[in-house]
């Protein structure tokens, strides 16, 4: 990487750190530091939640994603206008009226305690979990680029990330955030445009839409219904709809944002920015992806994207001839697959229907053989070096990005990635500080103490949990593509925290003792589909929830308990 390049990215980022410390310099008592003084406007509410949910892993793995899988992700997000729209309504108020820190507060006053534990619990354990991969994910760049150790990257990133977020509390990541996310729109624009001119001449955006589809990957919506086929428009709706719900309406890392916001009015706005906005971001960054995939049709990429692994399996003396061999056939296949393709390109100029089918045949038959040679280089791979990650659709795009872009945009384009990694990460160790100390210290531990003490607490809770996300970013690399780990991991667990608060906001005759055996038994049940079925996990949500639900009104009558205030 260039001199240009690096100065590009340092300062980019260098920038966005330093503004959000101005912005937020000064003592800060509790309320300060955890909900910002409640001084934030929605269009920052509305910038915050994104750059808290568009992680680094939704820029290195979502193309990747649309690059072997096709657009059909997209679908994932259908349910979150609706699921915006609920919160607004039902949600925020009940929050705004308690004058809560987190979302959890309210299951004691519904509830009891150990309903609200088990709430901020679940939480924990999962969000925790999932600050590790969205650490890891920007580790595998700089690894790639330094030639570090990827565990080295990972305790890099993970340090800065952890002293930037307990320097400035909640206004700090919010108002960073901001910044951030203006560097990120930039940058996915100029990715889109770069990769819509380095489509070969004569491959018309209509022409590569076309090739894409030949090929599989323009699976935008599918109306069919498997239960086992994670992506279509039935597990968006409702699938995706209670994870929304219950990442946005119970995650402290979402309620955080919009609880700081100056009244429900600009908190509301926030939310319903979020919901308009998410799903063409994410269809722009799949398409991104899907113009990758073409591109590479006429480019040769390499037969093994993670080039790192690649190269030093070539450096095992027993596999070199047999690697080199294998690329040798990878080439002449490629070719075949590159004039298959550009046939196509010309038939459809032609309008030519009998010439079009027969070039989609070619290149249907040339892609599958290119693709049966780059699943025996993963084997050879991990034959001469077992240490290799060999799912490396995570390094599509970042390979596109080093190899094709020039001077300066490279730069710009890695300051987005970290930009992103900074902004999910921040969010959620705030979060996670913020949750354990008002939750569990000051609720049960240490009820009577000043609040520098709580506000030094929170700081060095989120240290805590800093370091538990470093443990964890050492194991993600022995998980599937990374967007779809974060998403499996919040569908195991989101399903029975939303059902503990459905049940909280519309069954109000529920008491506590059966809400919580409901959920324990409702979480047990999913987390056992999970390691014991194929069923898409976006439908975990959905069960979670009602399951929680359902055993809750069966248990009331036998297990009663407390009913609390219901502040509805």
């Amino acid at each position: 990487m260039s001199v240009i390049d690096w100065s590009v990215m340092l300062g980019t980022i260098t920038f966005i750190v330093v503004y959000g410390w101005w912005k937020t310099r000064g003592d800060q008592d509790l309320q300060g530091y955890l909900r910002g003084n409640n001084e934030l406007k929605w269009y920052t509410i509305g910038l915050s939640i994104m750059a808290t949910q568009a992680s680094a892993i939704t820029f290195l793995s979502t193309p990747g994603q649309a690059y072997n899988d096709g657009m059909r992700f997209v679908q994932f997000y259908f349910g979150m206008p609706l699921a915006m729209i609920v919160i607004c309504v039902f949600i925020v108020p009940i929050f705004y009226k308690l004058k809560v820190y987190t979302a959890y507060e309210y299951l004691e006053s519904r509830f009891d305690l150990k309903v609200r534990l088990l709430g901020a619990f679940l939480f924990l354990l999962q969000r925790g979990l999932a600050a590790g991969i969205t650490i890891y994910a920007p580790a595998i760049i700089l690894s790639s680029i330094l030639g570090w150790s990827l565990y080295a990257t990972n305790l890099v990133i993970g340090t800065v990330v952890i002293l930037y977020t307990v320097s400035g509390g909640t206004k700090a990541v919010s108002q960073t955030q901001k910044q951030q996310m203006i560097v990120i729109f930039i940058g996915m624009l100029i990715a889109a445009g770069i990769v819509i001119w380095k489509l070969p001449k004569g491959v018309s955006l209509d022409s590569a839409s076309a090739l894409a589809g030949t090929l599989g990957r323009m699976n935008i919506v599918d109306f069919s219904f498997d239960w086992n086929n994670r992506y279509t428009f039935w597990s968006g709706m409702t699938g995706g709809f209670f994870l929304m719900l219950s990442y946005f309406g119970t995650d402290q890392s979402q309620v955080q944002r919009y609880l700081s916001g100056r009244s429900i009015t600009e908190s509301r706005l926030g939310l319903l920015f979020n919901g308009m906005v998410k799903i063409p971001m994410q269809f722009i960054i799949l398409f991104i992806g899907l113009l990758v995939f073409v591109f590479y049709l006429f480019v040769q990429p390499p037969i093994f994207f993670n080039t790192p692994a690649l190269a030093k399996a070539k450096a095992n003396p027993q596999y070199t001839k047999q690697i080199n061999q294998l690329e040798k056939r990878y080439t002449l296949a490629f070719a075949t697959q590159k004039n298959a393709a550009q046939a196509l390109v010309d038939a459809r100029k032609k309008n030519d229907n009998a010439l079009i089918k027969a070039a989609e045949v070619k290149l249907k038959s040339a892609f599958a053989n290119v693709q049966k040679l780059r699943a025996n280089a993963k084997v050879l791979v991990k034959k001469a070096y077992p240490k290799a990650e060999t799912k490396d659709s995570d390094y599509v795009f970042i390979t596109f990005i080093m190899n094709m872009l020039p001077i300066g945009l490279i730069g710009l384009l890695l300051a987005v990635i970290l930009s992103a990694a900074m902004s999910s990460t921040a969010s959620e160790l705030n979060a996670l500080g913020t949750t354990t100390v008002v939750d569990f210290y000051r609720r049960v531990f240490k009820k009577e103490a000043s609040d520098r003490h709580f506000v030094l607490a929170s700081k060095a809770f989120t240290v805590f949990w800093g370091l538990v996300a470093l443990g964890f970013a050492t194991f993600a690399s022995l998980l599937d593509n990374l967007i779809q780990a974060v998403n499996i991991l919040g569908s195991i667990f989101y399903g029975t925290v939303l059902g503990i608060f459905l049940t909280a906001f519309f069954l109000k005759w529920i008491r506590s003792h059966a809400v919580f055996a409901a959920a324990l038994i409702g979480q047990g049940v999913v987390i056992g589909l999970f390691f014991a079925t194929k069923l898409g996990y976006l439908w975990f949500n959905l069960i979670g929830c009602a399951l929680v639900m359902a055993i809750a009104i069966a248990l009331n009558p036998i297990l009663g308990g407390r009913r609390g205030e219901n502040p509805v």
